[in-house]
């Protein structure tokens, strides 16, 4: 299976660019990420944590 898909990929003018945007693609997210975790204020990130345990905005589950 493996040598089918090998073989056909090889055939492709071009196609060792893909691997390359792939790996840029997520190499930026994650770089765009750590970024925002790292400068994210800690009132947001506190008010955030506390959301599965306010009791104002959960929903009524009781039937």
């Amino acid at each position: 299976m493996f040598k089918f898909v090998k073989g056909y990929m090889e055939s492709i003018d071009g196609v060792a660019i893909y691997p390359m945007i792939s790996l840029i693609i997520f190499f930026a997210f994650f770089m765009i990420l750590g970024w925002w975790v790292l400068t994210a204020s800690k009132s947001y990130i506190e008010e955030v944590s506390e959301l599965p345990l306010d009791k104002d905005n959960q929903q009524n589950l009781e039937i």
